[in-house]
């Protein structure tokens, strides 16, 4: 089974605009050429399935080898943030290369930490040392002024 190609829309709207632009047709008049119209584009990308090729004809189109994007998952170890300030805490897990972590009330009153600095970490999921990546660091606070372990 052969596999598709991958291209991007930028190349398709290339393409496109090239042929327009050609209007498929020859002239041979003096005029000059219409403008090209610059339209934006978006970077995409799109798998194509490879055109069936006829048996038999000349210049036949060779397999093609299909790229594949994989995400990158870069794996970083959980520093331990307990008994930090919360924006200390967020700091140190940014140097541990993950860019996003979530932050809890862990008096269960659900309020917002919106002063990161007002606010200590008491605990933490995942536990130091344990591999980690985007979101999965979860931190529980408390006010700077509210009675905690540390």
């Amino acid at each position: 089974m052969r596999s598709g190609r991958v291209i991007t829309m930028t190349a398709v709207a290339t393409a496109i605009l090239a042929v327009g632009a050609c209007g498929g047709t020859t002239s041979t008049s003096t005029e000059a050429p219409a403008a090209v119209t610059t339209v934006p584009t978006m970077e995409a990308t799109v798998t194509v399935p490879p055109a069936p090729a006829a048996s038999g004809t000349v210049g036949e189109a060779t397999d093609t080898t299909t790229t594949t994007q994989t995400p990158v998952r870069v794996a970083s170890v959980m520093p331990d943030v307990v008994c930090m300030n919360l924006q200390a805490a967020q700091n140190r897990i940014h140097q541990a290369g993950v860019f996003f972590s979530r932050s809890t009330d862990a008096t269960g009153r659900g309020r917002h930490q919106i002063l990161d600095r007002d606010w200590i970490v008491v605990a933490q999921t995942p536990a130091a040392g344990t591999p980690f990546g985007e979101g999965d660091a979860i931190l529980s606070v408390v006010k700077n002024s509210e009675s905690n372990p540390c």
